[in-house]
């Protein structure tokens, strides 16, 4: 089936916006941040002063009357997948961007940096069942399919099951893989199973928060429809008791995911839609470097 023109305006846009951002800030630090699996051997070359003597092939040596070490270098390849959260609740934005639009971008920001380093990149796009899997690959080609399919894809189903969504990838990735969950953390019963996969994989939660969801204007009475369910409420929003309540939830719901997170051993990015996006990234990427 023939992709929109409109689709692929929006992926060439994507595609330009954030190669830029990555060329000159976070190419870099994603490599530094992700090592590879270890080192392998490359070559031999002659001994000289100061190198470790643990490194010298003595049956080299032996045979060729020279004294010769072993060159080894970082296994560099990795696989990156993103997990990226679909349900109705991402389809919410007060501003000029939604949740999903968010959680698109930071997606692309990551899989251009896994490109520019040769990793692999893949894709899981979740919402209470697994809407589509691109298993990890390398190439300019693959991240334009990712893009495409992280702006074109519709969702089966509104509701979340991030549980699902990581017994999945458990089962699907056998090699040690970087693994970044893009979601709004708005569900629950998760916690063994990120336990389970963050036990094999290096394991990192983006949160994606809205303005209004920590704390809605004052605009009077207005319509809530919860975008899972469909449910609709009449509310007061400039009732300070109800501003107080938001608050309180949030502050509540931040203090329990970062308290699992913990528990689970998996760091925590927090995004709000309203901000440059890649300054959260950036501060993760240099906050990782001093551990």
């Amino acid at each position: 089936m023939a992709i929109p023109k409109e689709v692929l305006k929006k992926v060439r846009m994507l595609e330009l916006s954030t190669r830029k951002l990555v060329n000159s800030v976070l190419v870099g630090e994603y490599k530094t941040v992700f090592k590879g699996q270890g080192m392998t051997f490359s070559d031999f070359r002659e001994y000289v002063p100061g190198d470790d003597v643990r490194s010298i092939s003595w049956a080299l040596t032996a045979r060729t009357g020279k004294t010769y070490i072993k060159k080894y270098e970082e296994e560099r390849e990795l696989s990156l997948i993103l997990a990226v959260d679909v349900s109705g609740s991402a389809d919410f934005g007060s501003g000029q961007k939604l949740k999903s639009q968010a959680l698109s971008e930071l997606a692309c920001l990551l899989a251009w940096s896994a490109q520019k380093n040769r990793d692999q990149v893949g894709l899981l796009l979740f919402s209470d069942i697994i809407e589509h899997y691109v298993p990890p690959r390398k190439g300019r080609g693959q991240i334009h399919r990712i893009l495409r399919d992280l702006i074109y894809f519709k969702p089966k189903s509104k509701g979340t099951d991030l549980s699902k969504a990581l017994h999945h990838l458990l089962g699907l990735q056998k090699k040690r893989s970087i693994i970044v969950v893009l979601s709004d953390f708005q569900t629950d019963k998760y916690e063994y199973a990120l336990a389970q996969l963050s036990r094999k994989h290096d394991v990192i939660a983006v949160q994606i928060e809205d303005p209004f969801e920590i704390q809605p204007p004052s605009l009077g009475l207005i319509d809530f429809r919860d975008l899972e369910t469909g449910e609709l409420a009449t509310v007061d929003s400039s009732s300070g008791a109800l501003q107080a309540i938001f608050q309180k939830k949030h502050e509540k719901q931040t203090a329990e995911l970062k308290k699992k997170l913990r528990r689970c051993q998996v760091d925590l990015i927090s995004v709000n839609t309203q901000q440059d996006i890649s300054d959260p990234l950036i501060e993760f990427f240099q906050s990782r470097k001093k551990k």
